[in-house]
C-alpha cells in the first residue's frame, strides 16, 4: 500500500490537471478553425471529450515515467510527440503515391474514410514503433510501456490521422499552405495545453 501511494499519489491530480487542460486545448482549437479555416462547432462535443482523452494520458503517462518532474522536462516530453506528427507526416509522403487531390476534399467537405483506411497500415506500424522508441528512453516498468502505448495510440489516432495521409493527396504549390496549417493547429494547442498544464502544476514541477 506504502509502494502504492508512493508511485500513484499524484496520479489522479496530474490526470484531472490534463483533462482541463486537454478540453481548453480543444476548445481553442475549434475556435481558431471556426475564424480561419472552417465552422466545425457541431462537433464540439466530440472535440473536447477528444482533448479530454488526449490530456489525461499525457499528463499521467508524464507522471508516470519522471520520477522528478520538471518544467523543462515537461516541454520536452509533449515536443516528442510534436516530432512524432512530423515524422508520420513525412513518412507518408515517403511511402504512398497521390490518389486523390486537395480540392477533391475540399469539395466533399466530409472525413476522407477511405484515405485514414488506406493510410492505415502506415498509422499501426508508426503507433507501434513510436512506442518502442519511447519505452526503449522512458520505460522502466510495464506499467510504463502500458501507459506510453496507451497514450501514442490515442494521440495519433485523434490528431494524427489526417496526418498520416498526407502522402496520398496532391498538393498544388498554391494549398501547400493547408498542410503547415496542420501542422500549426497541433503546435497551437500542445502550446495551450502546456502552458495551462503548468500553470495548474506549478508547485509540483521543479523549475
Amino acid at each position: 500500500m506504502t509502494l502504492f501511494k508512493q508511485h500513484f499519489s499524484g496520479f489522479p491530480g496530474y490526470g484531472i490537471s490534463g483533462i482541463i487542460c486537454g478540453i481548453l486545448s480543444a476548445l481553442i482549437f475549434t475556435i481558431i478553425h471556426d475564424i480561419f479555416i472552417s465552422n466545425i462547432w457541431f462537433s464540439l462535443t466530440a472535440m473536447l471529450i477528444s482533448g479530454a482523452i488526449c490530456g489525461f494520458c499525457v499528463a499521467g503517462s508524464f507522471y508516470l515515467l519522471f520520477q522528478n518532474p520538471s518544467i523543462r522536462l515537461w516541454w520536452k516530453y509533449n515536443f516528442i510527440f510534436v516530432l512524432l506528427f512530423m515524422v508520420l507526416g513525412v513518412l507518408s509522403v515517403i511511402f504512398y503515391e497521390p490518389v486523390a487531390t486537395v480540392g477533391e476534399l475540399l469539395v466533399r467537405n466530409e472525413p476522407p474514410r477511405e484515405l485514414i483506411t488506406q493510410a492505415a497500415p502506415l498509422t499501426i506500424v508508426f503507433i507501434f514503433v513510436s512506442s518502442i522508441v519511447l519505452g526503449r528512453f522512458y520505460g522502466k516498468k510495464f506499467v510504463h510501456y502500458v501507459m506510453i502505448f496507451l497514450t501514442c495510440s490515442i494521440l495519433i489516432l485523434v490528431l494524427g490521422l489526417n496526418v498520416s495521409l498526407i502522402g496520398l493527396v496532391f498538393f498544388p504549390s498554391d494549398t501547400l499552405y493547408l498542410v503547415l496549417e496542420t501542422y500549426a493547429l497541433i503546435i497551437l494547442i500542445n502550446l495551450v495545453y502546456c502552458g495551462t498544464f503548468v500553470i495548474i502544476q506549478w508547485k509540483s514541477l521543479r523549475t
